[in-house]
């Protein structure tokens, strides 16, 4: 019996209790206005809450180029400049629409030389606005992004 539990864990279980965390990548859009860092965040389609544009890596695109796209679609970040390699990352769980939790370690990338467009794909389902780096801190949930935050 105990190989059936053995086995049982090995192939069931364990990939179940440990899988590794999916990958996604955030763009922190940042602007200096009258001497202070400011943010933009948006709102998420399901909740509402305050985040950053954030997604899925794009086959064909580094890691930054994939979360300038995705401030393009749900921010409508246009001629935005990544500054480099990301400068953190944060851990969440992502609720799939199958209603099932997954882990998920976002890479985030600072975007500048930020121009936004009114016309956007996903302008209908989300909100914007610019916020003081700290306040931005204080919007988000997760505590690692909140640490990369109140850094800027």
């Amino acid at each position: 019996m105990s190989n059936i539990i053995a086995q049982a864990w090995e192939e069931m279980i364990k990939p179940i209790l440990f899988r590794p965390k999916r990958v996604q990548v955030a763009a922190l859009c940042h602007r200096t206005n009258t001497g202070n860092k400011e943010v933009l965040m948006i709102t998420s389609r399901g909740s509402g809450r305050w985040i950053l544009p954030k997604g899925w890596p794009i086959n064909g695109k580094d890691g930054g180029e994939s979360a300038l796209q995705e401030a393009w679609e749900e921010a409508g970040v246009q001629n935005g400049r990544v500054d480099g390699d990301p400068i953190g990352a944060f851990s969440y769980e992502k609720e799939l629409k199958t209603g099932l939790p997954i882990p998920v370690q976002t890479f985030v990338y600072t975007v500048g030389d930020v121009e936004l467009s009114d016309t956007y794909p996903e302008a209908h389902q989300r909100q914007r606005k610019w916020v003081p780096a700290q306040e931005a801190a204080n919007l988000v949930n997760e505590p690692e992004l909140q640490d990369i935050l109140r850094q800027l």
